[in-house]
């Protein structure tokens, strides 16, 4: 079967997020105001197969712990979908 698997990464909110910063601080020159904070982070979209959706689960679970994000610095989270 066919899954499709969207992973969102973001970086620790304990650390700072300098691309969200930089993002945050030039708001102004769009005139835009009032937003508090911005938190950049990545979005994978993976097409996989797998027997089962649990085994897609195992297949993502393992390429974002070991390729994907940076434990260290960044969380993730994901869902799959069985495609039709």
């Amino acid at each position: 079967m066919k899954y499709i698997a969207e992973i969102d990464i973001m970086p620790h909110k304990e650390l700072l997020d300098p691309a969200g910063k930089t993002v945050l601080n030039n708001l102004k020159n769009l005139d835009i105001s009032g937003v508090a904070d911005i938190r950049m982070g990545k979005h994978v979209t993976m097409t996989l197969e797998a027997d089962s959706e649990s085994e897609a689960a195992d297949k993502v679970e393992k390429a974002c712990k070991n390729l994907l994000a940076n434990l260290i610095m960044e969380k993730y989270e994901f869902s799959i979908q069985e495609m039709e």
